[in-house]
């Protein structure tokens, strides 16, 4: 169809109406405007990076005075027995554990510090958002070898009104390359091989129909 004769449509039937109308004609599927999401995505030697909301479990070997659980605050700092105001957000529990010994040398001999993470929630960077057609749209944070089905059970399924096979996967970690996924196959048909990993930072996005 001419640009002229499809500008005219446009302006007539309304834009959403259009739209629609305009992939109808030129036979162009949103699936297929990008390249499939491969099915290995997850990164062999992930380590759980902490971020703000999360609560550390902070055990000083043979000072239990100096052990206790601290939440991560909003700006990504804690602050403990000793230590304060110390900067976690974007380490992983081995680097904070060493940071915190840093710290405690000042005033304990030979400190021997372990943290454990015990409520995941993860820096903004690396969790997992679901926007759109989602039964609950939201975010997620991210678990190793994580697939696009966790994520679907996690969020409910698709709505009534979902274009399940025109979902796309915004990756950041790949400098922001979207992919093509078929949540419709997946859910609805039991299509495992439409199932694949995510990877920290990964955007679903579910656009809604228009048929």
């Amino acid at each position: 169809m001419k640009a002229l004769q499809m500008n005219s449509l446009l302006r007539a039937l309304g834009w959403a109406t259009g739209l629609a109308l305009a992939l109808q004609l030129s036979g162009c599927a949103s699936s297929g405007a990008h390249p499939p999401a491969p099915a290995a995505a997850a990164v062999e030697d992930y380590s759980y990076v902490i971020g703000p909301g999360d609560s550390l479990n902070i055990v000083v070997w043979r000072n239990p005075e100096l052990s206790m659980a601290v939440p991560v605050r909003p700006d990504g700092k804690i602050s403990a027995p000793l230590v304060d105001e110390l900067l976690v957000q974007g380490k992983n529990s081995k680097e904070v554990a060493r940071e915190v010994e840093k710290q405690l040398g000042k005033y304990v001999r030979d400190p021997v510090v372990t943290v454990m993470v015990t409520n995941f929630v993860g820096p903004y960077s690396e969790q997992i958002r679901v926007v759109g057609e989602a039964a609950r749209p939201q975010f997620l944070p991210y678990k190793q070898k994580m697939t696009l089905l966790d994520v679907m059970i996690a969020v409910g399924g698709l709505t009534d009104f979902a274009d399940g096979n025109g979902a796309t996967i915004l990756r950041t970690s790949d400098a922001g390359k979207q992919y093509s996924v078929r949540l419709k196959d997946l859910i609805k048909r039991g299509d495992v091989s439409a199932n694949v990993e995510m990877r920290p930072g990964d955007i679903l996005i579910i656009p809604q129909s228009f048929f």
